[in-house]
């Protein structure tokens, strides 16, 4: 059986000492034409977080924190893949799998992990490939699909022949496909569920045309970033990889986008835990590597075959593409859903008391 090792996040000083050289060294363009942020993050904004970035963020306190959790790395099918592997002290505890998406990362989790553990979960979080800590594939191929294979068998290596799957954007993704699959895992837990009319709808309710109107938006202003990751990954990677800068706009501007927010990312996350969030993507020089993903697998994200495992959904108000339940129906066993007061698409990342406590409800149903 191929091991598993245990691993801490151990930045070299050298790359720390980079990062900040080159923040003091962008070359900045000239500022927006606009006062809001239509035309992207606005550069006032980007030059005060950069700022802080090079000058005040400390990123030894924040790898002090990550590292309080239990992580390992194991290969799975030829690539190393990093993962946090958390247990509950509670000997009836449930394993689950949480996937993040992108721009995200296990970071999106920090806030969840310990309370799901306290209410009975053993919490296993990978890193996407090409994400974060984990190996890069070299050769095409590392799709949805394959990401859900090498999860369940990530699962059955840590000892678990029954387990439940959650996820949001790439991660709903990679859980749906979990789902389709079956066997070892029982039920899934949405927090994007991909959904459409039924053919031949014409007459829609309220909340459909709101799902209309949304996606309307997302295609018109919204999903540029989609097309290029999708099409040419490796032309944006060289301007990720190298700026600093050009990585945390790329991020953050979703942060801004895709949380509900009152106009500004930090009414929500706070400005370390973004910077958490981006350094996984610079310190790892992710910025290509992640976009493949899209290339990967874009065309065909929401799949065909349903779902017939016990599906659950916490549906947020800001999700990038909020499918009503209807739509949702042929596509999932659908046995739970919770329509939630406030959030965005980073739903453990912006209310993770209302992740937890409606992730547990669901799971609690199926240990």
């Amino acid at each position: 059986m191929a091991s598993v090792t245990p691993f801490r996040i151990a930045v070299p000083d050298a790359d720390l000492e980079d990062l900040r050289t080159r923040l003091h060294r962008t070359r900045w363009p000239e500022a927006e034409c606009v006062d809001d942020w239509s035309q992207g993050i606005p550069l006032a904004y980007t030059r005060d977080l950069a700022r802080y970035w090079a000058d005040e963020y400390d990123w030894r306190a924040r790898e002090t924190a990550l590292n309080r959790f239990d992580q390992f790395t194991t290969e799975l099918d030829g690539l190393d893949i990093h993962f946090i592997h958390q247990r509950s002290p509670r000997p009836d505890a449930f394993p689950l799998l949480i996937t993040h998406g992108w721009p995200g990362s296990v970071v999106e989790f920090h806030k969840v992990i310990e309370p799901l553990t306290e209410r009975g979960f053993d919490v296993v979080c990978p890193s996407l490939p090409g994400y974060g800590f984990s190996g890069k594939p070299t050769r095409t191929g590392w799709g949805v699909e394959r990401i859900a294979t090498a999860w369940d068998a990530l699962m059955r290596r840590l000892g678990y022949e029954r387990y439940g799957a959650q996820g949001g954007d790439w991660g709903s993704a990679v859980t749906t496909q979990l789902g389709r699959i079956g066997g070892a895992c029982v039920a899934i837990h949405l927090n994007m569920p991909m959904g459409a009319p039924p053919k031949g709808h014409t007459e829609f309710s309220e909340e459909e045309l709101a799902a209309i109107e949304r996606l309307e938006y997302y295609r018109k202003w919204d999903n540029a970033y989609a097309k290029q990751q999708s099409t040419r990954p490796q032309t944006l990677g060289y301007g990720l990889v190298d700026s600093p800068v050009g990585q945390l706009a790329w991020i953050v501007e979703k942060f801004w986008s895709w949380t509900d927010n009152d106009g500004h990312p930090e009414s929500v996350l706070h400005r370390d835990e973004m910077l958490d969030n981006v350094m996984l993507y610079w310190l790892t020089a992710s910025g290509a590597s992640s976009a493949r993903l899209y290339w990967e697998s874009f065309s065909s994200f929401g799949g065909s075959k349903p779902v017939r495992v016990p599906t659950g959904v916490a549906s947020f108000p800001r999700e990038i593409l909020r499918s009503p339940r209807s739509w949702c129906e042929s596509s999932y066993h659908l046995t739970h859903w919770t329509t939630m007061p406030r959030g965005g698409h980073f739903a453990a990342f912006e209310q993770p008391e209302l992740f937890v406590a409606d992730v547990a409800a669901f799971f609690d149903g199926v240990r």
